[in-house]
């Protein structure tokens, strides 16, 4: 149980590290993504993604 947990939250951190690259964002701070933890990196990307938003709704 111990190891699954593990990997579902590495992927999980793949999957958001992915999304924040394709948006051409590599890094928070002097940090590199691989170093956050798994809700620094799900609120990187929902900070990102209201940024966004704003964006086209010309906010």
């Amino acid at each position: 149980m111990k190891n699954s947990l593990r990997s579902a939250v590495q992927l999980k951190k793949q999957k958001l590290i992915n999304k924040l690259i394709k948006l051409g964002i590599y890094k928070k701070g002097n940090k590199h993504f691989y170093e956050l933890t798994l809700s620094d990196l799900e609120n990187e990307c929902k900070y990102i993604e209201s940024l966004v938003i704003g964006m086209k709704n010309g906010i």
